[in-house]
């Protein structure tokens, strides 16, 4: 009998079961292995490190931006995310973030995967080689969650489609397809009907059936459905000063159930912040969008520290590139992938620090080199270091081509000092 059935029979009986909600203090302590986590905040667009990590209000270019201190001595950001100015003794800023990729798509594929686009392969994103790499046998969630209002590529890569994020459009919303339309004993005759039907399909197709992973789908799917760790995705039941703190928000929401999925064990979440391609009147637009960053990303920081989770989780929040020194005649700033702002928590990094430095200028150069660079490859070999996977680590494509899990060594100077 399903656990979905003892359940609902000790309903019928009379007998009142209430499943309690994950203890954070128990989820943090389920043994001093637990495995680390990502999230990865997704900045969509394009942020301006001037307008955010970076400020540099005194320069030609620097904008209407004005700087704040932070609970780091000696260092300050924008005006624009007065609570993350709370929160930076947990977090390594880098300002010297460098790419090779101006352009949104191919930014963006570099960035998530830490391997510039070419023809002829796709590359996995860092959360889908995560869950790949690192997979938790009891987990009946997807190991790599996506809550984005928009499609961002690639994912799965050479790893395949099970590698690809399970999607979650609406964060807070109700998800489709989790509850069954119709009653126990009708779906249990259709789950009958569709293995008699899958048993007649796989005689003589077993590498047919394998490719299409039909077997392994519907029965994670059953599985999922049948599971007490729905319970993260049920906000409702947080308290609500709590979702307060996050901001009435789809990306606030995502934080908070980000924070819900880790404690489940889910691997690799990745929460969307869409907006930030300011080609026109930049300032205002990182006005709207640092207000829905800055109180849900201090209060993710926050809630994973007070709940011993900050070290066994990482929290990136990125973009595929920059923007311009230099504000453009409508107000905006353009593409700029020279040198850009990151900031890193929690993950065993060098919390309560700074990497690199940046000219206070308009660059007269070309191509200009910020001080103390960090390249893409760098920074996501380093991260795969502390998620306890070999960077150097050899896989080979459906093809047989051998590639390497990141393309650069980690950098220890990113790391704190018991690392």
């Amino acid at each position: 009998m399903h656990r979905r059935s003892v359940l609902r029979h000790l309903a019928v009986g009379g007998i009142s079961l209430a499943l309690p909600a994950l203890s954070a203090r128990a989820a943090a302590m389920r043994g001093s292995e637990r495995s680390p986590s990502l999230i990865v905040l997704w900045m969509n667009g394009g942020m301006s490190q001037l307008e955010t990590w970076d400020p540099h209000p005194d320069s030609p270019g620097g904008g209407e931006v004005s700087r704040i201190p932070t609970t780091i001595p000696d260092i300050s950001i924008s005006s624009l995310l007065p609570q993350m100015a709370e929160q930076m003794q947990d977090c390594l800023l880098i300002r010297s973030l460098t790419s090779e990729e101006g352009d949104h798509e191919r930014g963006a594929a570099f960035v998530r995967s830490g391997y510039r686009p070419e023809a002829g392969i796709v590359y996995p994103t860092l959360g889908a080689v995560t869950a790949h790499r690192k997979p938790v046998p009891s987990l009946d969630l997807p190991p790599y969650i996506s809550l984005s209002p928009v499609i961002n590529t690639p994912e799965g890569g050479y790893l395949g489609a099970a590698a690809n994020a399970w999607r979650v459009y609406k964060p807070g919303g109700n998800l489709n397809n989790l509850n069954a339309a119709v009653s126990e004993e009708r779906l249990d005759r259709r789950l009958q009907g569709l293995n008699l039907l899958a048993d007649r399909f796989t005689r003589n197709r077993t590498l047919a059936v394998e490719k299409t992973l039909h077997d392994r789908m519907i029965q994670r799917s059953i599985d999922m459905m049948q599971s007490e760790q729905l319970q993260a995705f049920e906000l409702d039941t947080e308290p609500q000063a709590v979702r307060a703190r996050y901001g009435d928000t789809e990306f606030g929401r995502g934080c908070l159930l980000a924070r819900r999925l880790v404690e489940s064990g889910v691997r690799t979440v990745e929460v969307t912040l869409p907006g930030f391609d300011t080609h026109i009147a930049n300032h205002e637009g990182h006005i709207t969008q640092c207000e829905i960053l800055d109180p849900a990303m201090s209060a993710l920081i926050s809630d994973l520290r007070d709940r011993d989770l900050l070290q066994s989780t990482i929290v990136l929040c990125i973009s595929e590139f920059g923007r311009t020194p230099k504000i453009n005649p409508t107000g905006g700033r353009d593409h700029w992938p020279a040198w850009f702002s990151c900031v890193v928590a929690g993950g065993g990094f060098r919390n309560g620090t700074v990497i690199g430095e940046t000219p206070p200028g308009i660059p007269t150069q070309e191509r200009p080199r910020p001080v103390q660079p960090v390249t893409v490859p760098e920074l996501y070999a380093t991260v795969l270091s502390r998620l306890q996977i070999d960077p150097a680590e050899e896989v080979f494509t459906p093809l047989g081509r051998p590639i390497k899990i990141a393309s650069a060594l980690p950098r220890t100077d990113l790391l704190g000092p018991a690392f």
